[in-house]
């Protein structure tokens, strides 16, 4: 990955997210998705969530990206310890998020958060991308043992498509 990708994806996720969100109708938001147990709307903020988390973990990797190796190492076998109450929160605050961030107001959340984080990725270094730490492997597929900021930056478009496959929506007619 490159900083170039990187944009090109965020843009196509922004595109999409909002073609998806304009497309569905009141019914299609209250089914079920597919091998969860949340709503489309509730994956639907699961997954604006997902880049929202991608702006908290580029401020750790930037702390601990600096840091002997070791404090991101044991920071991670403490998230590792507590990745049951973990789950059940992102369960639950996703549940929570679907009734607060609905239709248009969801969709300008959505692309406020891609904007900052393609506004922050533009003032990053080469220097302060290859900045790494250890991640808690047990919280989430996409995470590996050490990940750098560009690779954190990346994980968000992951979840992303990931999770854009769950969804029962019909498909969006994109420009």
């Amino acid at each position: 990955m490159d900083r170039q990708s990187i944009h090109a994806e965020m843009a196509r996720a922004r595109t999409t997210f909002t073609a998806l969100v304009d497309a569905a109708s009141a019914v299609d938001l209250r089914r079920r998705t597919d091998g969860t147990r949340w709503t489309n709307q509730q994956m639907l903020f699961h997954m604006l969530f997902g880049y929202l988390i991608v702006a908290r973990l580029l401020w750790l990797v930037r702390l601990f990206g600096r840091l002997p190796d070791r404090y991101s190492l044991r920071f991670t076998h403490a998230l590792n310890a507590g990745q049951r109450p973990f789950h059940v929160i992102n369960y639950l605050g996703s549940c929570v998020g679907a009734l607060v961030f609905r239709g248009p107001r969801l969709a300008r959340r959505f692309d406020r958060v891609i904007s900052a984080l393609l506004h922050h990725l533009d003032r990053e270094t080469d220097v302060s991308l290859a900045r790494q730490m250890h991640f808690p492997v047990d919280w989430d597929p996409y995470f590996r043992d050490t990940m750098t900021l560009l690779d954190v930056y990346h994980y968000g478009t992951q979840h992303f498509d990931f999770h854009a496959q769950q969804l029962t929506l019909p498909p969006p007619i994109t420009p």
